[in-house]
């Protein structure tokens, strides 16, 4: 794991950022990612294109690097 590997919060097992929604590998939880700009905190926009994953923002009209993302990890389902 690096130091850009989102980790489950319920388990710390290692996650894939290129899916918003996902199982868990570790504890089968539903997580759900929610990427925002570290410059203003606004949501990003997911861009995917011949097997990368980019990161644009609206309110800021600039591209992000994958390295410079907040994300928040969230639970799904269950009724959250």
């Amino acid at each position: 794991m690096n130091e850009y590997t989102p980790c489950c919060p319920v388990c710390a097992a290692e996650l894939d950022p290129r899916h918003d929604e996902q199982q868990c590998p570790g504890c089968q939880a539903v997580l759900r990612f929610e990427a925002s700009c570290p410059d203003c905190g606004a949501p990003l926009e997911q861009l995917q294109g011949c097997g990368a994953v980019n990161y644009f923002c609206q309110d800021c009209s600039s591209l992000i690097s994958k390295h410079r993302i907040v994300f928040a990890i969230r639970q799904g389902g269950d009724g959250e």
